[in-house]
């Protein structure tokens, strides 16, 4: 069993969150619904820094640490394989958007009241950390 490693944001601004809507890819394995910005942690990466760095890539913003939620473990199978994916989340408070906005894995991103969040998600483990919010 493979194992991987991911780290993102859920952003708020105000009463406000960020989401992200990622574009179509054919080597995406992953649903294409909203969720919040994460990514892989690079070998040799903190959670924190690999966090703060997809936030900025398929976000657009520079976010600050408030503080790390609980691990979420995920599995899946990728080309007969089965993963097992921990998934780590920051609640983070927005600090600027960056000049060259979000990057190419990203086709949207919007900023919406927790409610219209909770609605949005498209996974189940992501709506309830952000109910704890």
């Amino acid at each position: 069993m493979r194992r991987e490693f991911s780290a993102g944001g859920i952003v708020f601004k105000g009463s406000k969150v960020l989401l992200r809507r990622p574009k179509a890819n054919p080597e995406y394995r992953g649903n294409l619904g909203w969720g919040f910005p994460k990514g892989w942690v690079d070998e040799g990466e903190k959670l924190e820094e690999a966090a703060v760095r997809e936030v900025r890539e398929e976000g657009g913003v520079e976010a600050k640490i408030i503080k790390k939620l609980p691990t979420i473990k995920v599995f899946f199978k990728d080309k007969g394989e089965t993963v097992m994916k921990f998934i780590t989340y920051f609640v983070m408070e927005w600090e600027k958007d960056v000049p060259e906005g979000y990057d190419f894995e990203t086709e949207e991103v919007k900023w919406v009241t927790k409610d219209e969040a909770l609605t949005m998600l498209a996974f189940k483990n992501e709506k309830e950390l952000l109910a704890g919010c």
